[in-house]
């Protein structure tokens, strides 16, 4: 979306910077038999459930335990002002899915359970359409089964897990979906142990042939219909003094990092690594569900407010990205930017063109290091406890907490907690962020602005 003149005067050049590197996507992708050298990258994204800004041992973790992802991050990039799509799953991923954020996707909420329609474009259709072998693994919760919006009709040639976002939540299920089959699971099986065999027998099957692997973990979300933290054990927690909870969330933190670890090894051992491009993210913040208190890990680190919130805790996710010998090592960048952005990302990567009239711009160039454009502004919404806009542009984020209520300003540069309210220092910056929560969104018959589908997820 291109933003009125009159919104790049006033919030001055600083706000927009003009592209000075990174090439622009072509308009097709190789056939799948061409030289290893000439073909695109492999594309890996792993997404978290729940995972908050300040899990993980990089972004200043001191308590759970993450050596391969800390590790992953010193082999690449670690972004520290990346965007989830929403403040909860569905509407989180869909945004991943189709580079739209969340006043224009159609998929808004947790509830009601809106699937992707057939003419929504996906991430997996560009890719596929490149010549990629596509395989989504874990939660996907962007239609039941049946209708358009299940991962074998958006564009994946495999897909194993669980369709329903709610029995994402039981971690040893009875059944989970194999393509389009529900297939019993054994008893006492813990789910993602499954998904990560199932993803290294992927990464096992390609041969001569980019693929793009979309690996959505279920962990650490909490079971939230039993109202505890499924978990298969505590260690390497079982001697702290903490409570059952802590401990078990931790020891899920700590599982899906060894995982992780084993998939870029599995990479290695295979050598594709130097031709795999591998993203690490999650969907939205830290919960407090399970018996699990936030504030006890520090989830969100130094940010404000957790899942289903608007501040920063509740958007704002750790990114990692690896790819060895185009990202540089160790390297820490501040580039602003959202899931929604996944898409052109990876469609540049592939050498495909991206859809028209989505929201995301690609990040090929942050990630390389090179000058990039920005957003000019980045929006959410929120629907599950009455209507929440927020939005931000440059350094300036604003909130909305329900209709009717005073809009709350942040000066994100000066202040990333969010301590410091300064709409009535600024009423002129307050007005412009005024207006973008009016512009940056269209109506959505299934998500309503007065009230909010019922249902909590």
């Amino acid at each position: 979306m291109v933003m009125p003149n009159r919104w790049r005067a006033s919030f001055g050049p600083h706000l927009l910077l003009a592209v000075l590197g990174g090439a622009g996507p072509a308009a097709a992708g190789p056939p799948p038999d061409v030289p290893a050298a000439a073909r695109p990258p492999n594309i890996v994204f792993i997404l978290a459930d729940d995972l908050g800004y300040g899990h993980l041992g990089c972004y200043g973790q001191t308590r759970i335990r993450t050596p391969r992802l800390d590790r992953m991050a010193a082999e690449g990039v670690r972004f520290t002002q990346v965007y989830a799509g929403s403040t909860v799953c569905a509407p989180s991923r869909a945004s991943l899915m189709t580079g739209l954020h969340q006043g224009h996707a159609v998929i808004r909420g947790n509830s009601p359970r809106v699937p992707l329609r057939a003419e929504d474009v996906t991430v997996a259709e560009v890719l596929r359409r490149a010549g990629y072998r596509t395989a989504a693994i874990g939660k996907w919760g962007l239609g039941e089964p049946g209708t358009s919006g299940i991962p074998t009709r958006q564009g994946f040639d495999r897909w194993f897990g669980y369709l329903n976002q709610q029995h994402a939540h039981d971690s040893f299920p009875d059944y989970l979906w194999s393509d389009e089959q529900r297939v019993a699971v054994r008893k006492g099986a813990f789910s993602h142990d499954l998904f990560t065999d199932e993803a290294l027998q992927f990464v096992r099957g390609q041969r001569g042939r980019p693929f793009f692997l979309y690996l959505a973990y279920t962990i650490p979300h909490a079971n939230s219909t039993a109202r505890r933290m499924d978990s298969p054990g505590d260690a390497p927690y079982q001697g702290e003094p903490w409570p059952a909870p802590e401990k078990a969330l931790a020891a899920l933190v700590t599982r899906m990092d060894t995982d992780v670890g084993r998939l870029l090894d599995l990479l290695r051992a295979l050598g594709i690594d130097r031709d795999t491009v591998v993203f690490f993210t999650s969907d939205n913040g830290p919960h407090r569900e399970g018996g699990v208190d936030p504030a006890f890990h520090r989830a969100s680190g130094p940010l404000r407010g957790i899942k289903r919130d608007l501040y920063e805790g509740g958007i704002r996710v750790p990114m990692i990205v690896r790819w060895p010998g185009r990202i540089a090592a160790a390297r820490v960048s501040d580039q602003v930017w959202a899931l929604w952005d996944f898409l052109p990302t990876a469609a540049e990567l592939a050498g495909a063109a991206a859809p028209a009239g989505i929201d995301g711009l690609s990040m090929v160039p942050a990630l390389l290091g090179r000058p990039q454009q920005n957003h000019e502004y980045l929006y959410w919404e929120f629907f599950e406890q009455g209507f929440q806009q927020a939005v931000r542009a440059d350094r300036w984020k604003a909130v909305r907490t329900a209709p009717g209520r005073p809009l709350e300003l942040f000066d994100l540069a000066a202040d990333p907690g969010e301590t410091v309210e300064l709409a009535a220092r600024h009423p002129d910056v307050a007005a412009r962020m005024e207006e973008l929560l009016r512009t940056a969104r269209t109506e959505s018959p299934d998500w309503p602005t007065r009230g909010s589908p019922a249902g909590r997820p």
